[in-house]
């Protein structure tokens, strides 16, 4: 379901991209082009039991179905809104016993919503689920495996007094949440926890360097325009994280979407140089960039493996010996050693070492900041958890710099409704005001900030994740 203001965009033939979306007026920075409910989501197999099944909020204590005992939600209201989507999977779950993975599920309640509604377009949407791109011609043969076995378990799961669907239809439903399947976010926005099917999102197309960027907020999608965009100009978004060589997005793009991109980015190689930057003096050889090269992946391998097993304090050795490799070959651009310093410092700031953390955490943002958007999210999160670390370690004018700055980006990218820019706007607040009482007496200050450390318990930072930070699409791997 959309939720207004889709008369701003309407749908055209983009070249060489096929249908796109465009502005039917102008937009500026933080503008809200769109909003849009899911036409179906479902939340992760991994997380069935602690995010609500409606709303998709982390909750400590979940209510779950009396019937089913799968569906889970935060009280009654949402398992009330759930109903009308987990009737007909109430019964098919009770029925087949077990409940099947969240990419059958998906597709289940899409098919009941068809069977309710008819194919035709819902109110509010510029494309039906059925006119989707499902890009089945293009799978592998690992993808085409994978098919036939969940529509195998899709037609065990599927209820007998339900409207039958041709196995053509059902490979398309299949094929339209592999490439156009949307990541849903917990309320704080730094957890992938569910999948979603947004009908009008999906005529979106990618830009490396996009104009727009899509949030999920209180159980919504919002395209947010990142700067000026005219009337008439194609709206785009970037499906994947800029931060690469443009090759690698290319192959990765090709591999996830079946498209080649042709944004200009990808085109003149632009931020490239950047990204595989090197020292300039002295300029190291060529075969000592190719070997650094190589021992950064070498080491990233084994930074996996050991953080896989919980040995934090390997993978701050690892990193430290690598970085000091690093540091006359490559500059502080380079996308491997972006990769260490985002590490390390995260990994540092679980361990309390902030003091050394906020160093490396420093390193990064300003290499993020000279190659990503300025008002790319990703900049946004990396810049206010390094701001948290500068605070953590006690540097109170870095650490209310960054986490002004962050808020600024996050004001464009999330609104100011967000859950993450309201708990950034309050330590903006409380920033400043420590950074008052250090101007007029650092003594004071630090004797102060002592004295609250030790009276209360210390936070603990979350336990550094192998995940990645949530991508806009989501892609069954």
């Amino acid at each position: 379901m959309t939720i207004g203001k889709m008369e701003n965009v309407e749908v055209f033939t983009s070249e060489g991209k096929g249908r796109g979306l465009k502005a039917t007026k102008e937009f500026w920075a933080a503008d809200v082009i769109f909003a849009e409910r899911a036409y179906s989501a479902v939340v992760f197999d991994s997380l069935v039991n602690f995010v609500c099944h409606t709303c998709f909020k982390r909750q400590e204590k979940l209510h779950h179905c009396g019937q089913c005992k799968f569906a889970r939600y935060c009280d009654r209201t949402c398992q009330k809104d759930a109903w009308l989507n987990h009737k007909n999977e109430c019964l098919a779950i009770k029925r087949h016993g077990k409940v099947p993975n969240e990419n059958i599920r998906l597709a289940a309640r899409i098919m009941w919503r068809v069977e309710r509604e008819g194919t035709g377009l819902t109110e509010g949407c510029l494309v039906s689920v059925d006119d989707l791109q499902n890009h089945v011609e293009n799978f592998g043969e690992e993808e085409q495996k994978q098919l036939r076995v969940d529509m195998d378990t899709f037609l065990q799961y599927w209820l007998p007094q339900s409207q039958q669907f041709s196995m053509q239809y059902i490979s398309h439903i299949f094929g339209v949440i592999n490439c156009n399947g949307f990541t849903l976010s917990d309320q704080r926005g730094l957890q992938a926890v569910g999948v979603g099917i947004f009908p009008n999102l999906g005529l979106v197309n990618h830009d490396c360097w996009p104009n727009c960027t899509v949030i999920f907020n209180n159980g919504k999608i919002e395209l947010r325009a990142l700067g000026k965009i005219s009337e008439g100009e194609e709206l785009t978004v970037s499906y994947i994280d800029f931060l690469n060589v443009s090759e690698e997005r290319k192959k990765q793009l090709k591999k996830q979407y079946y498209f080649d991109c042709t944004c200009e980015h990808c085109q003149k190689g632009l931020k490239d140089d950047l990204f595989l930057g090197v020292k300039e003096d002295p300029k190291p050889s060529q075969d000592a960039v190719k070997e650094m090269t190589q021992c950064s992946k070498d080491t990233l391998e084994k930074i996996d493996k050991a953080r896989s097993e919980g040995l934090y304090h390997e993978v701050v050795k690892l990193c430290r010996e690598c970085l000091q490799k690093q540091e006359s070959v490559f500059s502080d651009t380079n996308i491997y050693t972006l990769r260490m310093l985002s590490i390390v410092s995260e990994v540092l700031s679980y361990l309390q070492a902030f003091e050394e953390a906020s160093h490396y955490a420093s390193r990064m943002v300003d290499g993020y900041m000279k190659l990503y958007h300025p008002n790319n999210a990703q900049l946004g999160m990396a810049v206010m958890r390094a701001g948290l670390t500068n605070w953590h370690a006690g540097n109170i004018e870095v650490g209310h710099g960054m986490i002004c700055k962050a808020y600024a980006i996050l004001l464009v990218t999330h609104g100011p409704t967000h859950p993450i820019t309201k708990d950034l706007e309050a330590m903006r607040v409380q920033t400043e005001m420590e950074l008052r009482l250090f101007r007029q007496n650092e003594f004071m200050y630090h004797k102060m900030r002592e004295a609250a450390l030790n009276n209360q318990p210390m936070q603990v930072m979350a336990e550094p994740s192998s995940e990645p930070a949530p991508s806009l699409f989501h892609k069954k791997q």
